[in-house]
């Protein structure tokens, strides 16, 4: 079920919407000319983990893993990045969203049961 297409297609569109709210919150986290760094910065430094620390032959990636890790804790890896943005969005006085996206991450990952039985078992 975590390679149904739908499924993928919802993950990467919360994928998108993480980064979007940590670039949001990196712009408004100060005032002054640094502010563009922290849009730019936090969310490619997020990225970047994201797409280097897999698990190898992750069925709902490339298959490849620039940098292997156990499944374990590519799941915490992907709960901390979802909870980072969930923190990021509450930060900003978003708490309706915040509830939206935190409800969504919740309901993808119940749906992924079987990715989340693979990742804790490699």
């Amino acid at each position: 079920m975590a390679t149904h297409p739908v499924n993928l297609v919802v993950r990467f569109l919360l994928e998108l919407s993480a980064l979007f709210v940590l670039a949001l919150w990196g712009w408004h986290a100060r005032d002054d000319g640094w502010r563009i760094f922290g849009a730019l910065g936090i969310p490619m430094i997020a990225a970047a983990l994201w797409g280097i620390f897999a698990v190898p032959h992750d069925p709902t990636r490339s298959g490849s893993a620039p940098v292997p890790i156990p499944g374990l804790l590519r799941l915490v890896l992907e709960l901390s990045f979802f909870g980072c943005a969930a923190l990021a969005l509450d930060d900003l006085g978003f708490g309706r969203l915040t509830a939206i996206l935190g409800t969504a991450v919740v309901i993808h990952y119940l749906s992924s049961y079987d990715r989340i039985r693979w990742l804790v078992g490699q």
